[in-house]
């Protein structure tokens, strides 16, 4: 038999904003956001995404819109969608929802992506205390290379889990700024985002309504990932992989948004990744009592789980790497203990100053690094006092060897965008 055509349950208007879409989207994460659509298990369905800027950033000369983006008003995820068995009875708490990735790809007439790198004054990245100012790449999709996307995908939390999330935020955000410091820089964004109404949007819920008022003050931000999901950011996850996520409410309450071309590990220019609008074609199976089965909570309830992911068949891969190393051990000198935060960096900086031997800006290689398979690893935490962590870079992006020689040119970058903001 003919495979079937997928059943389109959230379509996206490129030329409109997301919350003039016909399915209203939503930037927020709350039980009561109701679904905008019933899947069945087993039935293929069809997810269409807006960019997380919701079409905020433009395929210009500019990096202006990079600058000056409030990020208030980003990461726009369409859903929720509730899925029933074949009985038409929904999840329910307690059980794990497999989510199989059937097909995916950018949207026709938008074959284009970005990466950026944010000011400092509005967020900053990973190396912010290096590279202050905004930048952005564009790139052009060219067919086969759009195989390799990346995709946030989440249930909705129960009541009692949302408030887990506020309380230990609002924590952070309290204790935080005096003894939180990412490798002794602390970044000009806020430690957490507690729940605002400011640019709120809540898909079928009316604005300016109680009800919208009340969840609008209770809905966290939809941009980290926590133990519904979401925001992951794992590069491997494409055609063929499987996402095993906890479901917390009845129906589940699936979501999807923030789709990426390409991402390197850590997505450390922090809108890092090739930024895209994009579909979704996707199955889901209900397993009965999952969390229960195959979630060990770690920490003090029941619900201090986290999804588990299956790589597909489709993920990039590389037979040779040029590998970079990281130690705790900061630009200064200063000895940091176990510290891979402070490895990593290293190590990436150490990437950054190698390649921009090669005749690209420090800047380019920085953007480079966000968005190309690179695999960052921890690859040692226990011996005292430093941690090691390594970035390794696939060679084949080059055209040229850029392993160390004697003699010889620098290579050209196959991929480098032709525009770089």
């Amino acid at each position: 038999m003919a495979p079937l055509t997928p059943r389109l349950v959230v379509p996206i208007d490129v030329k409109k904003k997301p919350w003039e879409q016909k399915v209203r989207l939503h930037n927020r994460w709350h039980p009561d956001i109701p679904p905008v659509a019933d899947v069945t298990e087993g039935e293929l369905f069809r997810v269409e995404m807006v960019d997380w800027t919701g079409g905020r950033v433009r395929d210009d000369d500019s990096a202006d819109d990079i600058k000056f983006l409030d990020l208030t008003i980003t990461h726009y995820l369409s859903g929720p969608l509730r899925i029933v068995d074949a009985e038409g009875v929904p999840a329910s708490p307690g059980d794990l929802l497999a989510v199989e990735i059937c097909n995916l790809g950018p949207l026709p007439g938008d074959e284009w992506g970005y990466t950026g790198i944010f000011e400092r004054e509005n967020g900053g990245g990973f190396l912010t205390d290096h590279f202050p100012s905004a930048r952005k790449a564009i790139w052009y999709f060219e067919g086969i290379y759009a195989y390799s996307p990346q995709i946030p995908v989440g249930t909705a939390p129960s009541v009692e889990l949302l408030n887990i999330w506020n309380e230990r935020e609002r924590k952070l955000i309290e204790t935080g700024h005096e003894s939180l410091k990412l490798c002794e820089v602390l970044h000009q964004r806020p430690l957490a985002n507690l729940p605002t109404s400011d640019n709120c949007l809540l898909g079928k819920i009316q604005e300016g309504t109680a009800e919208w008022q009340k969840i609008a003050n209770e809905a966290a931000r939809t941009i980290p990932g926590r133990e519904n999901g979401g925001n992951c950011d794992i590069k491997n996850l494409s055609r063929g992989s499987k996402v095993y996520l906890p479901v917390f409410v009845e129906g589940a309450n699936l979501s999807t948004g923030d789709m990426h071309f390409s991402q390197g590990d850590g997505e450390v220019s922090f809108c890092g990744a090739i930024e895209m609008s994009g579909f979704l074609e996707l199955k889901c199976e209900i397993i009965r009592g999952g969390m229960k089965e195959y979630l060990t909570p770690v920490g003090p309830t029941a619900l201090h789980v986290n999804p588990i992911f299956e790589i597909g068949p489709v993920e990039p891969r590389f037979s040779e790497w040029l590998v970079f190393e990281g130690i705790s051990v900061d630009e200064s000198g200063k000895q940091h203990f176990l510290d891979a935060s402070v490895a990593y960096k290293r190590a990436v900086l150490n990437a950054i100053e190698y390649l921009s031997r090669f005749g690209y800006s420090k800047e380019q290689v920085y953007l480079l690094l966000s968005c190309c398979p690179c695999e960052g690893r921890i690859s040692g935490i226990v011996d005292a006092p430093n941690a090691v962590a390594t970035l390794a870079i696939p060679t084949a992006i080059f055209d040229q060897d850029i392993k160390p020689k004697r003699l010889g040119h620098g290579p050209k970058l196959r991929r480098l965008p032709d525009v770089l903001r």
